[in-house]
């Protein structure tokens, strides 16, 4: 069941227990939602949110994708999670501290849902934070062919967590390594699935330009779109994350050059010698002004 890659530049968090709070991330200009029944809902409030979340999907116009991020697999809210929502119709479910398995896992979950339920089989996409278990980030690159696939991310946070550490950061404000080698990681292994590649939230949802530093290095490694935790942090992201008119202007005329000398290997444009992964970039460079 083929998911089509996601092509989302903003992704926001909203508390699931909080209709007020899903209500103004629809209206942020965000591309895709994430309604959150995990970290951001205490115990005593996991059933509400499920209640909350399901009503959300039922009533709200769904301008933008409304994705939900249950509670992981091996907890005991996922099921109850996944029971409450999928009737409702989400686009897609969001995979906390997940391993390749538990993919095929919720797979096999939805499948019987969306029966159960009357849906269209397959219908709903998956989101894997892939890197937030030590043994999680051993299968990053086995997501290949994985069921509902349609993106991967990963979290610093839960990541230092696993590992016992004390901070993930360095003296600079710069992730430690670990983290470092868990992003990149996350990027080769969403290239080899072949399914899009999610940067991490900016924790400090006042430091704009922070998140605007992260978020352009993020799109130049490769990533396609970043999570973001507070509405103040979309139109940065967007911005980061669309290409720019000089951006579109350089690829349309690296593509034309090719065009127009069909079969050739290699172009000179500007005093510069192209070859063919020049070509491949200034492609995914024009196929970004299709997000939004």
């Amino acid at each position: 069941m083929p998911v089509t890659p996601m092509t989302a530049r903003s992704l926001l968090f909203a508390p699931g227990d909080s209709p007020r709070k899903l209500e103004k991330a629809g209206a942020s200009g965000a591309d895709l939602i994430l309604c959150d029944l995990e970290d951001s809902v205490s115990p005593a409030n996991k059933q509400a949110a499920r209640e909350t979340v399901a009503a959300h999907l039922r009533s709200a116009e769904r301008a933008q994708p409304q994705w939900v991020r249950i509670n992981p697999l091996d907890t005991e809210y996922a099921l109850g999670d996944l029971a409450a929502i999928v009737p409702a119709r989400p686009e897609g479910i969001m995979l906390p501290k997940a391993t390749r398995t538990e993919v095929d896992r919720l797979h096999h979950y939805l499948t019987a849902l969306e029966a159960s339920a009357g849906l269209p089989l397959g219908e709903i996409g998956v989101i894997v934070v892939a890197t937030e278990t030590a043994q999680a980030v051993f299968g990053l690159g086995d997501y290949a062919d994985a069921p509902r696939l349609a993106a991967l991310t990963w979290g610093a946070e839960d990541s230092a967590t696993a590992l016992g550490a004390t901070d993930n950061r360095d003296e600079s404000g710069e992730y430690d390594f670990p983290y470092q080698l868990f992003r990149s990681l996350c990027l080769a292994g969403a290239a080899a699935a072949g399914v899009t590649p999610i940067e991490t939230i900016h924790g400090d949802f006042r430091d704009l330009d922070g998140l605007k530093s992260v978020a352009a290095k993020a799109r130049r490694a490769g990533f396609r779109g970043m999570m973001a935790i507070h509405p103040a942090q979309v139109a940065v992201i967007n911005d980061a994350f669309s290409p720019s008119p000089a951006e579109i202007e350089r690829a349309q005329r690296i593509v034309a050059a090719f065009e127009d000398n069909p079969g050739a290997g290699t172009i000179g444009l500007d005093g510069e010698m192209l070859d063919m992964p020049h070509l491949k970039r200034a492609r995914a460079v024009l196929g970004m002004r299709r997000i939004g």
